[in-house]
This record gives structure tokens, sequence and C-alpha cells, in this order.
């Protein structure tokens, strides 16, 4: 399946040049935002679940009160692929 495919290294480091604040972790590219409230936090949080569900792909969420972290990997992969980065790149959009 296109996209689908586990990146090399090499790869993920170009990739990670244009999302310059998201950062690899392991077998997941993360980045972490702040609000102003908790309310601004979730309302973010319910845009990403939207592009999410029509992406079929989604992140793991982490909120604690007006900070949300994001995290990007393809389970069924083990690791990072195109679509990983394709969906960070819309995230930093809304």
């Amino acid at each position: 399946m296109a996209g689908r495919e586990r990146l090399s290294d090499a790869a993920i480091a170009a990739k990670l040049k244009a999302l310059p604040e998201w950062k690899r972790v392991g077998d997941s590219i993360e980045r972490t935002w702040r609000f102003e409230s908790f309310l601004e936090a979730v309302g973010f949080m319910n845009r990403i679940f939207e592009l999410a569900e029509e992406a079929d792909h989604h992140p793991d969420l982490l909120n604690s009160w007006t900070k949300v972290r994001v995290r990007f990997t393809t389970h069924d992969r083990d690791g990072l692929t195109d679509r990983d980065f394709k969906m960070a790149a819309k995230v930093d959009r809304i």
C-alpha cells in the first residue's frame, strides 16, 4: 500500500526538516502545544479527531489541562511512514 512502507532513518531525518517543531521519539514523531485555556486545548484535539477519522490514521493524544501532545507512528509497520508526516503537516495547519 502506497505511503505505508517503513521509512529509513535518513528519510525520517529529511522529512523532519520540513516539520521543525516536531521531534523524533523512538519510532514516532511528536509535538506539544500550549493553549490559553482547557477549552481551547479540547477544541484543538477535536479538530485533530476529525482529521484522523477522515484519514483513518490516529495519533496518540495526551492532554494535561492547557497542554496537548500529539504523537504519530504507524503501529502496523512498527515505525514511521509517509502517513505520519502527512498527518503531522495537516495538524500543523489547524
